[in-house]
């Protein structure tokens, strides 16, 4: 393979990065079919990346990750023992590894199938086949996931936000954090479901709210209509961060007092133009 030095490596060594670029990106490719892999990698090529490598099994991928942490993982769904979502798992559960964007491209479509994996924090699910600009998109979202503080924070003040995250996936929670931190916005306040985040606005004022929908005890629809209605903090900005979009989830939340709905897994860009218009 040789020596190929990621973005991580090179970001531990430097006190400032600049905006990082799909070119600069070592990916990893789990793909079984040796067909499919070239297809995906001349695709990842007209994409604007040219720093891949492929490999065919979960096991040699973890080897190769272990040895050298790509910038991105790219995996298939299933293969002969396993599936995606035991590599996912098993990155988030390494201290040392669970920042690696993981994304999944897949022609599962089934919601109980493709929810975990959107649960654990990926920066996306493309189907089989995919246009070569959906794949671009979800690269150039991988960059800003990676961007420094400095690169994402410039139309968007965020350093003096006070926010509250409401997630019952401490998996989701890292990951919504992390993505929030690099925007410029380090004051969080953590909560498992609905009822902590309650009585966590009963002691203390927030900017926002950022809440996942599937939760035990007391789900985001349910904390938002509290808000609205029962909260001292009855007008601050909601938004849901959910992996259900259907139009008739959507609506419902809306009702519910829900400023704005992110799906998962979520643009980095995107969630920080919601978070200047709720914000402003």
């Amino acid at each position: 393979m040789g020596f190929k030095a990621t973005l991580r490596q090179i970001a531990a060594n430097s006190i400032f990065m600049s905006k990082l670029n799909i070119e600069d990106l070592y990916i990893l490719l789990i793909e079984p079919s040796q067909t499919q892999g070239k297809i995906i990698a001349s695709k990842l090529v007209e994409a604007g990346n040219k720093n891949s490598d492929l490999v065919a099994t979960p096991e040699e991928a973890w080897q190769r990750i272990q040895a050298s942490p790509p910038d991105l993982v790219i995996s298939s769904f299933y293969f002969d023992n396993t599936t995606g979502i035991e590599l996912v798992k098993k990155l988030r559960s390494d201290e040392a590894l669970e920042d690696i964007p993981f994304m999944l491209i897949s022609s599962e479509h089934r919601f109980e199938q493709l929810d975990p994996v959107k649960q654990a924090g990926v920066m996306a699910i493309l189907p089989k086949p995919f246009q070569v600009d959906d794949l671009r998109l979800a690269l150039e979202a991988t960059t800003e996931y990676m961007s420094t503080e400095e690169d994402l924070t410039a139309e968007v003040e965020l350093d003096s936000v006070k926010a509250l995250v409401v997630d019952d996936s401490l998996t989701a929670r890292k990951h919504i954090s992390r993505m929030l931190n690099n925007m410029g916005l380090h004051d969080l306040t953590m909560a498992v479901d609905g009822s902590e985040a309650v009585s966590l606005l009963e002691q203390q004022m927030f900017d926002i709210v950022i809440t996942d929908f599937n939760m035990p005890e007391m789900d985001g629809e349910k904390l938002a209509s509290f808000i609205r209605n029962n909260s001292s903090q009855s007008s601050i900005p909601i938004l849901m961060v959910t992996s259900e979009n259907s139009e008739a989830r959507v609506d419902s939340f809306m009702r519910s007092g829900v400023s704005a709905v992110c799906d998962k897994p979520f643009h980095a860009g995107y969630v920080k133009n919601l978070l200047g218009q709720l914000l402003s």
